[in-house]
């Protein structure tokens, strides 16, 4: 995630007591303290955890925040509104923040609902709702809900996402919209009973990512039954689980069990052009020796032609791709 001026400007402020804020913002006009808030916020609800992206300082902030004051962006945030602007004002900054917050990404707030929650929820809703907000999950919490729902309502949600139509922006609103509500409504009480749309292949991608984290007996059932709707879709999807930019994250000891039977001038092949972190992930997994030849092999290659490559590639995805079938691929964390 990049940051921009004023969110780094958000993370920089939860580094100060709420006083000590609230003294430096005096002065300064309540629509500025409004902007941050709602950085603040955002950063908060979309789960932010801090990379490589920002600086070291904030970096070990942040680590030292977790590891030693157990800081909350809600308590600071409210501490800091009410210092600066007042209680009768905070609480209506506050409603504002959630206002833009919900116009920003409507999902916002879905992501971190509860999953047994949402899972009840959406098993009485239109598969077209429920596949939209199986769409907008993170992969494996996505997994985590589908595994959650009934079978019926699995199935046709996951055949909705294979469709080749796509949900426009109003409509994804309105799902987002009623989602949440109904999300307010149980949690108010017991229940008694701006992103575009994604272009097919995107949708059989998540759809993919999705289905590869179930368990082996529940995603071979999903996949039987896209298999039964639309033949093509299913293979699709099967294929799309393992793809090319997927090898990084493949377990050391699945990788070397994919590449034993690929000789050297193969995976010069499919390493040529490839991405450092996948070339250095491939060359792990063989012996020094064998790394060592497909280092030579390459250097005495003339420029291969392109469906040379890709059909190098496709012996190792074809490799990966059996053992997931089996149920014997693994990633690393």
């Amino acid at each position: 995630m990049s940051l921009t001026g004023k969110q780094k400007a958000a993370l920089l402020l939860t580094t100060l007591d709420a006083a000590t804020v609230a003294e430096m913002l005096k002065g300064i006009d309540t629509a500025t303290v409004q902007e941050l808030a709602v950085e603040l916020s955002y950063l908060d609800a979309s789960g932010y955890q801090d990379t490589t992206q920002t600086a070291e300082v904030v970096r070990q902030f942040c680590q030292s925040l977790q590891q030693e004051s157990g800081f909350h962006f809600k308590s600071f945030l409210r501490d800091m509104l009410r210092s600066s602007v007042g209680e009768d004002q905070a609480q209506r900054i506050q409603q504002e923040i959630r206002d833009l917050l919900q116009k920003r990404d409507p999902f916002l707030s879905i992501r971190s609902a509860d999953l047994q929650m949402l899972a009840a929820l959406l098993e009485t809703e239109h598969p077209q709702a429920v596949a939209v907000v199986l769409s907008e999950l993170p992969p494996k919490r996505g997994s985590e809900l589908l595994g959650r729902l009934s079978d019926t309502v699995r199935v046709n949600a996951v055949s909705r996402m294979t469709s080749l139509g796509s949900t426009t922006p109003e409509a994804r609103m309105r799902i987002a919209q009623l989602i949440q509500s109904r999300i307010e409504g149980a949690k108010a009480g017991p229940q008694t009973g701006a992103a575009l749309p994604a272009r097919p292949e995107q949708s059989l991608r998540q759809v993919a990512m999705l289905v590869r984290n179930l368990d082996s007996e529940v995603r071979d059932g999903v996949l039987e039954a896209i298999r039964q709707k639309d033949q093509e879709a299913s293979e699709k999807v099967a294929n799309l689980m393992i793809v090319w930019e997927d090898l990084p994250a493949v377990s050391g000891r699945s990788m070397q069990q994919a590449l034993r039977g690929i000789d050297e001038r193969q995976l010069a092949l499919a390493l040529h052009e490839a991405p450092d972190p996948l070339a250095r992930k491939i060359k792990s997994s063989i012996s020094e020796r064998a790394a060592a030849l497909v280092a030579e092999e390459a250097s005495l290659m003339a420029a291969p032609k392109k469906e040379d490559v890709r059909a190098a590639q496709d012996r190792i995805l074809g490799a990966l791709r059996e053992m997931n079938k089996k149920g014997e691929l693994s990633f690393e964390e």
